[in-house]
């Protein structure tokens, strides 16, 4: 009976549903999937049941359990990488390519070598695949990335002291934009909203949809609300205590709670209610 998982590959971080059967896994195991790309080292991130693998169509295959002889592998074509970042930086200079070599990856099976790079334009880089899969006798493909790319394969710390999102969580299913740190009243100070890739940090997007739906319950900046006779402009908001921040006609600043704002039914004006501040 056919089973199915959800894992992570390993390398590219990418995380896909799989199916398979013959043997049972567990959850942290590592194991080996059949990728669009080749054959790849991934680990288990849980077993789905079987109603939701059926729905899937595009289920990859979970080949088998990685075996110590398997590991081993993996770690031989690490030293491999490593080897080929080197030679092919070589061929870059000696074919004067305006290109800068960010990684190299050969795949398990040892039937291609990939070679990410990334570059200010377009690249003739025909000779050097030449040069390249004369050296190593297999398949050579070169693709050129972004800069949110490489931060993912490179890897580094983020301004929050943990690893970059991108390098260790799924790939980015929609773009960043500067609304979205609008949205979440952060600062926009190029230096304390970009990652290391010098674009908006990925995790604006994680949350943006949370605050989006809380921000609906505040009044908006500019709007007038009333104390008693004294009447105030909204300037801000603070989600985290749940309060509203008022600059008022005597040009004194008040910070009132949210819950305390109430609407006149009959004239739409918005009050506070004296009685809880």
């Amino acid at each position: 009976m056919k089973k199915a998982a959800r894992v992570k590959v390993i390398y590219s971080h990418e995380i896909i549903d799989c199916q398979f059967e013959g043997f049972d896994i567990e959850n942290g195991e590592k194991v080996l999937v059949d990728t669009d790309q080749g054959v790849e080292l991934a680990i288990v991130l849980t077993n789905l049941s079987l109603k939701q693998g059926d729905g899937n169509k595009n289920l990859k295959e979970l080949l088998s359990i990685a075996t110590e002889e398997d590991l081993q592998k993996v770690e031989e074509n690490k030293k491999r990488n490593i080897k080929a970042l080197g030679i092919c930086k070589e061929k870059i200079v000696k074919h004067k390519l305006p290109m800068k070599l960010v990684d190299v990856h050969n795949f398990f099976e040892g039937n291609k070598i990939l070679f990410h790079f990334t570059s200010e334009g377009r690249v003739d880089f025909r000779e050097l695949v030449k040069d390249l899969a004369a050296i190593f006798k297999t398949r050579i493909e070169l693709r050129q990335i972004g800069v949110r790319d490489e931060a993912q394969l490179t890897g580094a710390l983020g301004l929050c002291g943990r690893d970059l999102c991108c390098s260790k969580c799924k790939k980015m299913t929609q773009p960043v934009s500067i609304k979205m740190a609008k949205e979440q009243n952060m600062s926009l100070n190029a230096s304390k909203i970009s990652g290391a890739c010098g674009r908006l940090l990925c995790c604006l997007a994680y949350e943006y949809e949370t605050y989006k739906k809380i921000n609906k319950g505040y009044p908006k900046p500019g709007t007038k609300i009333w104390i008693g006779e004294k009447r105030g402009e909204v300037r801000d908001f603070n989600i985290q205590v749940k309060t509203v921040r008022l600059h008022m006609e005597d040009h004194k600043w008040m910070e009132v709670p949210n819950d305390a704002i109430k609407t006149n039914k009959m004239t739409g004006k918005k009050f506070v209610e004296e009685s809880m501040i």
